[in-house]
């Protein structure tokens, strides 16, 4: 290539309507490959990968060769960090199973109380806070559902309970792979977005426990529980907050975790109807306390790794261990004359949080002990289990490169900026639909975080909101995900019954959605902009 290749901002008849409408054809076709023709996630992806590298070379001309890089670029950009995080999450829960540790866990949360409204609270939001900071995919909400039938609950609304529970934890789960996932497509560092997620995600998780409440014990459930609810809620979200705007955001799940699990224990002790439930349970089995803080060793030692690694000398001397190089193949210009940083990969060998799970996986084989032979089987397990998701994540992160390097995203942001400061009011729609249709916050990041950049900066209004304000929009879309409802469809009892937890969630799900519309929409006002660091 003799120069750099200039994104067109209009290139179909100098109309930005028609040249949008152009743009977003590779987005539509994997909306509608999912949501009407049902193909699966990958393959959808795959298919709007060659519609984007079409309509990037035929229509605005990007070079083939650099359309070809581009999607390369993103699909190494999911295999690394991306699914190296997941990889290595899933590998530390598996290898608690694989111990019998799991087993431990379920039943140390299982003894705080039999009522099964709070054990409701204790399984799908705390127990499940955990598991999607080490796991995330769908994992919490099927194991959640199914300790919760195994403890009585009718399994709809153990599947119900789950699925709500889930959907405040999704944006800072996975050790921060969803944050990660937007910094790097919209540019925009981690430590900006993950305060402003936090000061939207959190306010709706100070009330998911009262919700869990209702729908598993109604009306009567929140008046014999709210305080119980209500605390814990409260405990969680502050927790969550402070470690996401003052620490790191890939332990702000543990912390909420930890944080409401403290706080409920106090909680259990002081209300009466929770202390004599307690007593009638008092002749159930118990682990030594040995194995109890062994079962809960490797998500201590994650914190302890993760905190670690953010100390001065620690991190200076680990932050020698990345390689910055310019992609090959990649010359691009925005038509503002920027070079877009995708240009330059980042590899961060020691740093990232993939990396930092690994070691705490690494500490937690003896801790657990567990055989290095069985420890190598459960990281290939891990590996098979995800082979799908490998897939998705590079064919959407593909998908992601192409449409922001070619400018078919600053086609489409520039379109939406039309609606100028209504355009808050769509941001966590977009975030909605993504999750809605791919089952992953990540994902809707990758397709709609630059989507998001362009349309705010074009409309004079807060990037780092607007995106934030797509990972919240995207929480609110998880419960009625279609991948999250065939998931745990095929848990036993659950069977044909994805229809009926639909019907039974949307509404909160669109309530959800317009409460954070419009927490967005004011955040980037002045009315409560004032919440925006």
């Amino acid at each position: 290539m003799t120069g750099a290749y200039v994104q067109p901002i209009a290139p179909v008849g100098g109309s930005l309507a028609w040249s949008a409408l152009v743009a977003v054809l590779p987005l539509l076709t994997m909306l509608v490959l999912l949501a009407v023709f049902r193909l699966r996630s990958h393959s959808a992806a795959g298919i709007a990968v060659v519609v984007a590298l079409i309509v990037g070379t035929a229509v605005y001309g990007m070079p083939v060769g650099s359309a070809l890089s581009a999607g390369v670029e993103g699909a190494v950009f999911g295999l690394f960090p991306i699914m190296w995080t997941v990889v290595n999450a899933v590998w530390v829960y598996r290898l608690t199973v694989e111990s019998g540790h799991f087993d431990v866990l379920t039943r140390a949360f299982g003894r705080i109380s039999p009522d099964p409204r709070v054990l409701t609270i204790v399984i799908a939001f705390l127990f499940g806070a955990l598991l999607e900071a080490v796991a995330g995919f769908g994992t919490p909400i099927v194991v959640a559902t199914v300790v919760l039938i195994g403890a009585g609950l009718p399994p709809v609304r153990a599947a119900a309970a789950s699925l709500l529970a889930n959907s405040v934890v999704t944006p800072l789960g996975v050790m921060g792979t969803p944050i990660l996932t937007m910094s790097r497509v919209s540019e925009i560092p981690i430590d900006e977005i993950g305060p402003v997620v936090a000061r939207q995600v959190c306010l709706l998780a100070v009330f998911v426990p009262l919700v869990l409440v209702a729908v598993v014990g109604g009306w009567r459930g929140v008046r014999e529980t709210w305080p119980v609810a209500l605390v814990v809620g409260l405990a969680f979200g502050a927790a969550q907050f402070v470690c996401a705007s003052y620490l790191t955001v890939g332990l702000s799940n543990i912390a909420g975790a930890v944080a409401g699990l403290l706080v409920l224990l106090v909680a259990v002790k002081v209300h009466p109807m929770h202390r004599e439930a307690r007593q009638a349970a008092s002749d159930r089995i118990h682990d030594s306390r040995r194995r109890v803080v062994e079962a809960f060793a490797p998500y201590a030692l994650i914190v302890v790794v993760f905190l670690v690694s953010r100390f001065g000398p620690v991190a200076s001397l680990l932050s020698n261990a990345s390689l910055s190089f310019p992609w090959p193949g990649v010359d691009v210009t925005t038509a503002d004359g920027d070079v877009p940083t995708a240009e330059t990969f980042t590899i961060d060998l020691l740093t990232a949080p993939g990396s930092l799970v690994f070691v705490a996986a690494l500490l937690s084989i003896p801790v657990l002990k567990v055989a290095v032979a069985d420890a190598v089987r459960c990281f290939v397990a891990a590996v098979v289990q995800l082979r799908w998701s490998f897939a998705t994540v590079t064919a959407v992160l593909a998908l992601a490169y192409v449409m922001n390097l070619s400018g078919q995203t600053a086609t489409i942001g520039g379109f939406l900026a039309g609606a100028g400061v209504a355009f808050a009011l769509l941001s966590p729609v977009l975030g909605w639909l993504g999750v809605v249709v791919t089952g992953s916050n990540t994902a809707s990041n990758a397709m709609f975080g630059s989507l998001q950049v362009a349309a705010a900066q074009q409309s004079g209004l807060d990037p780092t909101v607007l995106v934030a304000g797509n990972m919240a929009g995207g929480t609110t879309g998880t419960p009625i995900a279609l991948q999250n409802l065939a998931l745990v469809s095929s848990v036993k009892g659950l069977s044909g019954k994805d229809g009926l937890l639909m019907r039974r969630i949307w509404p909160l799900s669109i309530a959800g959605l317009a409460v954070l519309a419009v927490l967005v929409w004011l955040q980037s006002t002045s009315v409560l902009g004032w919440m925006v660091p």
